[in-house]
């Protein structure tokens, strides 16, 4: 519970790990046999740890409630809310790879030899040498963290309100080197001094915060696709027949976790870029199909609101009075036209 609060109060959101092991504690019984998105999901506004990091918090009242009943657990901290960059060097025994991708993106020519090349700790540090800089793993002025297993986190804290994408779980193919992840929006990291079965997470010299994201690392993790596309298309709200679908769930409040998720998710899709997602036009559709729904008498105003300001506020941090505005609007509107099973009644 120490190391919980102490990372909150340097505002790094923490969430449980389950004991002995670096993987999230379980979700209760409903989320795990009804899968669902977190924004739609009631344990977190409840106050439990269900989703892992999206659970993550930086309340002290909660932590204390975890942990206190659970001291067992671990800590995983949310990157993307915490504003972290951690690069995460495996040391695993492993073949290398080809050549192309070693480095993504920086060709090896064959009379390159690379005898004695196996992890991450060499393969950051042929980065580093390209670039004329020290490995990070010999960064002496920030928060470093050794791993059980041999590897090395070295945390950073982003310079600007940039989204940097982690490279661990998120399907797209994005790799700073081998061996070499990036943890950040979309992934957490173990905090120091959790253990598991297989040891301890061990802070490395002296520092305990991190340092600024160093410029040349910066510009390699945008060169590797570790930003979000600068434009997309907007988020298609929900289709016809996928509204008709969940409302045909009933009025019964069982299908009204799934009727949320299914209004919410094009909200939800815009937190994964930082602009051009049509954020305002995608909460503003959300907000008027729930007051549609609210003014027929299927769904609670409050809890329309704290379901739209919850996945708002996680797709756009930093903005609130403007999805407050945005909110209360679309679901003014909606109240005009109730939204029974047939539809809109004009």
């Amino acid at each position: 519970m120490a190391v919980a609060r102490w990372c909150a109060r340097r505002g790094w959101p923490v969430h449980p790990l389950s004991a002995g092991r670096k993987t999230p504690a379980a979700n209760c019984r409903e989320c795990r046999t009804h899968p669902h998105p977190p924004a739609a999901c009631p344990c977190i506004q409840d106050g439990r740890w269900c989703h892992g990091f999206y659970a993550a918090t930086l309340d002290q009242n909660r932590i204390g409630d975890w942990w206190g009943s659970h001291p067992e657990y671990g800590i995983g901290v949310s990157c993307g809310p915490a504003e972290l960059v951690v690069i995460d060097i495996d040391a695993h025994q492993a073949e290398p790879p080809t050549r192309d991708r070693i480095l993504p993106g920086i060709p090896i020519a064959d009379h390159v030899d690379l005898t004695g090349l196996a992890n991450g700790f060499h393969t950051l540090a042929l980065l580093a040498a390209l670039r004329g800089r020290p490995s990070p793993a010999d960064d002496e002025t920030t928060l470093r963290v050794r791993t059980p297993s041999g590897g090395l986190h070295v945390w950073y804290r982003a310079r600007d309100s940039r989204r940097w994408q982690s490279s661990v779980g998120s399907g797209q193919g994005r790799a700073l080197a081998w061996q070499v992840d990036i943890r950040a929006h979309g992934s957490y990291i173990v905090a120091p001094g959790t253990t598991t079965r297989h040891g301890t997470y061990t802070p490395v010299g002296q520092p305990r915060q991190p340092a600024a994201l160093p410029l040349w690392l910066a510009q390699e993790l945008a060169r590797t696709g570790h930003l979000p596309a600068p434009h997309i298309p907007a988020p298609r709200p929900v289709p016809p027949r996928a509204r008709q679908a969940v409302l045909a769930a009933g009025g019964g409040r069982d299908g009204v976790p799934y009727l949320l998720a299914a209004v919410l998710d094009p909200v939800e899709a815009c937190g994964q870029v930082a602009e051009g997602a049509g954020f305002s036009d995608a909460l503003n559709r959300a907000a008027f199909t729930l007051g549609g729904l609210v003014a027929a008498g299927r769904l609670g105003r409050d809890e329309a609101e704290e379901a739209l300001r919850k996945t708002a506020v996680a797709a756009r941090p930093g903005q609130t009075r403007r999805i407050e505005q945005i909110i209360r609007s679309g679901l003014t509107a909606g109240q005009e036209k109730p939204l029974h099973g047939g539809g809109r009644r004009s």
